[in-house]
């Protein structure tokens, strides 16, 4: 058996940003939305039509998810029968009411990945010794991402309808040429600092497929790493990538067998940060029936204190 190849050797000469905004940053390629591209990015509102991006949570059929994370519970704490059967709390005036709580990974559902998710080798993004994830991530957590906020011009590329079908196969992988491809078929430009939305169908499928079959032999379709495709990003100052998968690339590369290579090579090297499992055929439809691809996007995951991640229900104005 060949030896496996580590992700240090495929990366050895990948691009990095690791000092480019500070010594100190921990948000990255979000630097690159600034005040003026933002603004810019707000000229995409035509219809005024929203559209929100996120997956139900603690759906009874359960959600889609990593495997191995524990799904969503969703515990009542109160409700109506407790003031039925006398248990309810006394409010002056009679008023009465619901509550709950929910226990869940804070990657269990759409979300977005801090800078400090992944890393290979001693240092996590910027430099930061790895050992600061230590009990939670003291730099480059989900915090200072949550707090920036992400907004701006972004584009959606339909890899799934541009190849003629409904979902991406098991495995199925595509580059940044097929991404060009797709958005000059779709008559789109991507442009410098857009922030980057592809649809696979896979997340679609999660609520039409067995789940035995959707997560047997796990292998989600994406993005492939190639050299040419991380220095593409980075030429593009892409702030954001968000897809409708769990990983946001083909879950192991083929051709070195490596697992994600793109979360370092993206994530932990160029600062791009990563959303997944949005549920996109919706917005997918009205793009293709209206013929707008480009619209503004804007997300606040949730602002958990070293956190490695975040749920967010992003949201689209067209």
């Amino acid at each position: 058996m060949a030896e496996q190849l580590h992700i240090s050797e495929l990366l050895k000469d990948a691009p990095k940003n690791w000092g480019k905004w500070g010594e100190d940053d921990e948000v990255g390629g979000l630097n690159y939305l600034t005040p003026e591209v933002i603004k810019e990015g707000a000229s995409s509102i035509r219809s005024g039509k929203v559209f929100t991006l996120g997956v139900p949570i603690g759906m009874p059929g359960g959600d889609p998810i990593w495997p191995g994370r524990p799904l969503a519970q969703r515990f009542q704490v109160r409700d109506r029968s407790d003031f039925l059967n006398g248990n309810g709390i006394d409010y002056a005036g009679g008023m009465e009411d619901s509550d709950d709580h929910i226990s869940m990974p804070l990657q269990g559902s759409t979300q977005y990945d801090a800078l400090g998710h992944v890393w290979y080798g001693d240092h996590i993004w910027n430099g930061f010794a790895a050992e600061t994830t230590t009990g939670g991530l003291k730099k480059a957590s989900i915090l200072p991402i949550a707090e920036k906020g992400i907004a701006g011009r972004a584009v959606l590329i339909d890899m799934a309808r541009f190849r003629g079908k409904q979902v991406l196969g098991r495995g199925e992988t595509f580059t940044h040429e097929d991404l060009l491809a797709a958005a000059e078929a779709q008559g789109v430009t991507i442009q410098k600092r857009d922030i980057l939305i592809i649809r696979t169908g896979w997340i679609g499928s999660f609520y039409y497929t067995p789940s035995e079959e959707f997560y047997r032999d796990f292998l989600e379709p994406g993005l492939t790493y190639t050299p040419e495709l991380v220095q593409w990003f980075q030429d593009m100052e892409i702030p954001n990538l968000c897809t409708d998968t769990i990983a946001n690339e083909v879950t192991v590369e083929p051709e070195s067998g490596v697992v994600l290579p793109l979360h370092s090579a993206l994530m932990r090297n160029l600062g791009v940060t990563l959303a997944e499992i949005l549920l996109l055929d919706k917005l997918a439809d009205d793009c293709a029936a209206d013929g707008q691809w480009d619209f503004f996007y804007a997300a606040g995951p949730l602002k958990v204190y070293r956190g490695t991640g975040a749920p967010v229900n992003p949201v689209v104005i067209k």
